[in-house]
């Protein structure tokens, strides 16, 4: 964490006690200001922002830990928990994994939900949130434009979750990170299955770009038809290309099973000197 981000963490008045910087460390969090695994600033950095003595930052900092909020590593400092992660365990992201209509149902999901956190994000983007969409388009295009699929997916994601940011909903915001992290970690569908599809790759980074605008000029119906548009987009091609890897997985095995089947076509006779050549 940047000695900027330290401006997170505000004073706290009169009475000093840890419940106020327990409060504070936890609207930073419940607001995404803080994320799944930052690193705390050390002790001493964050007893002379908040004005209070390290005993009384100790008991705040175990508090949250007991909350688990917070998790210390001994000798390698505090870092926020992975508390996004467990909005879906383990156990419902493998069974998710394993059946195809939880793809469909994620994607239904995701269009009403980015349709409506872009249309928010539209009325209430500061010019902070701005900048940073901004910073984020500027990253994505250029992942575009040199083909680097790892930080074009990074972009990808980090476009999205700023969008949640700019909402200004925090059940939006945590629930739509939580999406994400299942996207991320490719559960629903493979990204560079979609992306082979021709023009893919193009038609998707000018979704985002109608996404972007529409909530720079502050038009919250655009916003929400545009974002709807990109889902349906991703919808159809996810279809198009299970379809067609379907169909080249059934006539892989239609050959296979004529080869195994069809006599071989060139037999070969030999009559004393002469070599002749059986039916092609």
């Amino acid at each position: 964490m940047t000695d900027d981000s330290l401006d997170a963490f505000a004073r706290i008045p009169h009475s000093r006690t840890s419940g106020e910087i327990v409060q504070q460390i936890e609207l930073l969090i419940l607001e995404g200001v803080l994320r799944d695994s930052e690193r705390l600033p050390s002790e001493r950095d964050l007893s002379r922002r908040f004005d209070v003595s390290r005993p009384i930052l100790r008991e705040a900092l175990k508090e949250l830990e007991a909350r688990g909020l917070l998790v210390s590593h001994h000798g390698g400092g505090t870092f926020v928990a992975d508390v996004i992660g467990q909005i879906f365990s383990k156990p419902v992201i493998e069974l998710i994994a394993r059946h195809q209509k939880a793809t469909q149902d994620y994607l239904e999901y995701r269009r009403e939900l980015e349709g409506m956190t872009a249309e928010l994000a539209a009325r209430r983007a500061t010019r902070f949130d701005k900048d940073m969409l901004t910073r984020i388009m500027e990253e994505m295009r250029a992942a575009h434009l040199t083909g680097a699929a790892e930080a074009g997916l990074k972009a990808d994601v980090d476009l999205h979750n700023a969008i949640g940011e700019c909402a200004h909903n925090i059940i939006l915001l945590h629930t739509l990170r939580a999406c994400y992290r299942l996207l991320s970690g490719g559960i629903f569908f493979n990204r560079e299955v979609l992306f082979a599809a021709p023009g893919a790759g193009d038609r998707l980074l000018a979704q985002h770009e109608a996404i972007y605008e529409a909530i720079m000029a502050g038009a919250p119906e655009q916003a929400r038809l545009a974002a709807h548009a990109h889902i349906d987009f991703i919808v159809t091609a996810t279809r198009d290309a299970e379809r067609s890897g379907e169909w080249a997985r059934i006539s892989r095995l239609r050959m296979q099973q004529r080869e195994r089947h069809s006599p071989p076509s060139t037999a070969v006779l030999a009559t004393g000197d002469e070599t002749k050549a059986g039916p092609a």
